[in-house]
């Protein structure tokens, strides 16, 4: 495929998906951006904890597979 034949088709792509994400992005409205970064915190009691028993595999198992 000559890439330099499409050079033109490629660049009118490019523009077009340039010009409608700047769309997209330029209507978000003031009160809908956070001030402050939100930070998600799970309470000490609540947290899940996940033990692997499982042996680790030797060089000689790990080029077995």
């Amino acid at each position: 495929m000559n890439i330099a034949k499409h050079m033109e088709a490629i660049f009118i792509v490019a523009a077009v998906l340039g010009g409608a994400s700047a769309m997209a992005t330029a209507a978000v409205p003031a009160s809908a951006k956070a001030n402050a970064p939100v930070v998600a915190k799970a309470p000490a009691g609540d947290m899940q904890v996940v033990t692997i028993t499982a042996k680790r595999l030797s060089a000689a198992e790990k080029a077995a597979l």
